[in-house]
């Protein structure tokens, strides 16, 4: 039984550094924003998640007791990095993208960011927009 659990142990933390790896790599070498955000966010919540889990796991299985901080920073890490991201990338939509360069959503209404609903309602984002 501990045999197993190392291996698991380990394979989570192999795992997890490869993830963190591929992030590192996407954030040095993709070209644009965007695409740069996307590899770091899904990959380094992966690799630091699969790390906290093994470590949660190994004080569970040798230590007899369960380790709530890891839990609740792998709970946090989950639920924020997807929204921090979406944030970022809808910031990014604003100040850096012309409406006309997005290709067309397929639904027949808007990207979000530039719904007019939206736009009504505060238009002072529409006047901190950087023109390049």
């Amino acid at each position: 039984m501990n045999l197993m659990v190392e291996y698991i142990l380990a394979a989570l933390l192999v795992f997890g550094g490869i993830f963190g790896i591929v992030g590192s790599f996407g954030l040095l070498k993709l070209p644009q924003m965007l695409q740069r955000l996307h590899a770091p966010t899904k990959a380094t919540t992966l690799g630091v998640g699969s790390a906290l889990i093994a470590s949660m796991a190994y004080f569970w299985f040798y230590e007899d007791r369960v380790s709530w901080h890891e839990l609740m920073i792998t709970l946090f890490l989950f639920l924020t990095a997807p929204i921090t991201a979406n944030f970022i990338a809808k910031a990014q939509l604003h100040r850096a993208i012309n409406k006309e360069d997005l290709p067309p959503t397929g639904v027949g209404t808007q990207w979000a960011t530039y719904d007019p609903e939206v736009q009504a309602v505060s238009p002072i984002l529409l006047d901190d927009r950087d023109p390049g």
